[in-house]
């Protein structure tokens, strides 16, 4: 919501929604609640509808129920009176406010008192339901977000001490007891715990998480007391930084939701004007004119003009898709992001990490004649220097005490070069040893698997061949994507040629390429784009991934709850390794788009139908009431109703 220095009407804001209230108080009471002054209203119309025409009575020849009408208004008239004359100070004429306070006097300067009452009780009783709308479209969000713990028990010479967060320093020993949350990202140095992941990823089920391994902040213990090393500060938690994406994307505004917000500024001046042209043209042009028909048909008019419907309703939708997404696991930076996911039609993945486990198991290790002995062991202390899944299951695998690497040099997509006790040591794919060293590689007894060869001056040793395993999910992901209208699907790799179009076959890919440096993917993506009819979407996981993910017209990063880099390139995060949720964050921006669309519909259709009937004469208050807060009314349900469609 807009600060007081932007304060609008509710054509800019969702300030209109804030009739009648008061601050917040954590100690409210009944009688500070924002509907007494609609109860009031409410009860004393009641009456006086009842009782005007069976006790008539005067006040100095004044018609007496005028003051009692004018008691039942002032309790919801006043804040909307006051908060127009507030905005035309500053220069903001043409507000609901305004068009309400005109519409609401004019009823009582031609004697209709009970609809001026009526029209601005219910006008105010719309908003606050409206309010409440919105505050829990927000609230949700912020519920989810809201799951930092407000203290840290840091162990201090063999003591605890509880502390804020923000308060602990990088390294410092903390416990967590059984039901607590983690309060910051941290090492576990316990042997093992299970953790509920919810809050951050949105899956159900506990993770298991070993001696040594990262746990995050905002994750709950869900066994016994454990004790963690703090791995960073508190504002540069993943949590963190979650918190602050999802926060600043109410900020980022969807084109349809930019439009509508101009098209209110231009739209409710001309529909004043218009009403003001309904009371003057007729006097010209017609014999029997009477003053305060054609003034009550302009009432009417501008009643109806009122655009809440449009401009709080369409971003209510925008605030329930990005939270639906959000309990899914999955972060939209902004709502123009939400929306933009929709118009692609070409998404690309990457292969390690996004559509396999990325977690390499090496299968065979081949020793080649004249080899040193010791060569696996040359090869994993190079390795040992990449954070690679390859390298890492290499290292996994030799399982033996690794020297020390100078010189260390990598060749992206390719392999690693350093020096061990003075040799030379060249550990990579294919393409690094015969394009980069001009070294004779035998052939591949295996063309589906991933090889990596060793060469240690200028010879070459042996290889390792490795396997990766496909994610579960991965070919329902691709069937889901095809069912909700993309049209072609791409797999782009660094990885084996061969391996990457295995993949791709079995997941029924249109397209597989592998053998692609970092600089060769965000290539094709520029030259996919080039076609003005295809909308790119990138996934990806790896820093190799970031240049990728930047170019293509909407990015999403994989696994980003442990990822820097994905969390700020990446314009949709998916913060669990599941391919699935990438169709999902489809499946909710189309959503979320139909919604909008449909309350952008309901409003217009029923606006200009009842400003039609209106102006004719053929519709009263009444009708105009329902246009404008029972439209609005009726879209805030639709729009909320995709928190129920993604539970």
């Amino acid at each position: 919501m807009a600060d007081k220095s932007e304060e609008r009407s509710c054509c800019e804001s969702e300030s209109c929604c804030e009739v009648g209230t008061k601050p917040k108080n954590t100690k409210q009471n009944v009688w500070q609640s924002p509907w007494i002054p609609s109860i009031f209203s409410f009860i004393i119309l009641f009456v006086a509808i009842l009782a005007e025409d069976k006790v008539p009575f005067n006040v100095f020849g004044i018609n007496g129920w005028l003051f009692v009408y004018l008691l039942a208004y002032s309790f919801v008239g006043f804040p909307v009176l006051n908060t127009a004359w507030k905005l035309i100070q500053k220069g903001e004429v043409f507000t609901e406010f305004f068009l309400m306070g005109i519409a609401t006097i004019g009823a009582f300067a031609i004697g209709e008192y009970p609809e001026g009452v009526a029209v601005m009780l219910f006008y105010t009783i719309g908003e606050l339901l409206q309010h409440g709308a919105v505050s829990k479209a927000k609230n949700n969000i912020q519920a989810l977000l809201d799951i930092r713990p407000n203290q840290a028990r840091v162990i201090k010479g063999g003591n605890p001490y509880l502390v804020k967060p923000e308060n602990v320093e990088e390294g410092e020993i903390i416990e967590v007891r059984a039901g607590e949350k983690v309060p910051l990202d941290a090492q576990l140095l316990s042997k093992g715990g299970t953790f509920n992941t919810a809050a951050l990823t949105g899956e159900s089920l506990p993770a298991e998480i070993k001696e040594g391994e990262e746990v995050l902040a905002g994750m709950v213990n869900l066994e016994d007391l454990i004790s963690l090393r703090v791995l960073r500060p508190f504002d540069e938690s993943s949590l963190q930084k979650i918190i602050l994406t999802v926060k600043e994307a109410t900020s980022k505004k969807a084109k349809t939701e930019q439009f509508i917000r101009k098209f209110a500024k231009i739209y409710t001046p001309i529909v004043f004007y218009m009403a003001l042209a309904l009371v003057i043209i007729p006097y010209f042009v017609l014999e029997d004119y009477a003053f305060n028909d054609w003034l009550y048909r302009a009432l009417v008019f501008l009643v109806i003009s009122c655009p809440c419907a449009l401009v709080i309703s369409i971003p209510l939708g925008y605030f329930g898709g990005i939270g639906a997404a959000s309990r899914k696991g999955i972060l939209f930076k902004g709502s123009n992001f939400l929306d933009g996911i929709t118009r692609v039609n070409t998404v690309l993945f990457d292969k390690t990490g996004t559509l396999t486990k990325g977690v390499f198991s090496v299968e065979k290790v081949e020793t080649l004649p004249n080899a040193l002995t010791d060569w696996t062991v040359l090869a994993a202390s190079v390795e040992a220097n990449t954070n690679h899944p390859i390298g890492q299951a290499i290292v996994r695998h030799i399982n033996s005490k690794l020297l020390p690497v100078d010189s260390l040099k990598e060749f992206p997509g390719k392999g690693l070069e350093g020096q061990v006790n003075n040799r030379s040591i060249l550990v990579g794919n294919r393409l690094l040893l015969e394009n980069q060293h001009s070294l004779q590689v035998p052939p591949e007894s295996d063309p589906n698997k991933t090889i990596i060869y060793c060469a240690i001056d200028g010879v070459l040793c042996g290889y390792f061949v490795l396997a990766d395993e496909i994610k579960h999910d991965a070919k329902a992901a691709f069937t889901s994507l095809r069912k909700l209208g993309i049209q072609q699907l791409m797999v782009l790799s660094g990885d084996k040629k061969e391996v990457v179009k295995a993949l791709g076959k079995e997941l029924n890919a249109d397209e597989a390429f592998g053998g692609m440096l970092p600089e060769e993917k965000y290539a094709k993506i520029e030259a996919i784009k080039k076609d003005p009819d295809k909308i790119v979407a990138f996934v990806g996981d790896g820093i190799n991934d970031a240049p990728s993910i930047a170019a293509a017209d909407v990015g999403i990063g994989m696994g980003g709850i442990g990822s820097d880099l994905a969390i700020e390139t990446a314009d949709v995060v998916i913060q669990t390794d599941h391919p699935s949720k990438v169709a999902l964050a489809f499946e909710i921006g189309k959503a979320t788009k139909r919604i909008v669309w449909q309350n952008i519909s309901l409003a217009f259709f029923v606006k200009f139908l009842v400003l039609s009937l209106g102006a004719a004469g053929l519709a009263g208050m009444w009708e105009a009431v329902f246009a404008d807060v029972g439209v609005a009314l009726l879209a805030v349900l639709n729009a909320i109703r995709i928190n129920y469609l993604f539970k």
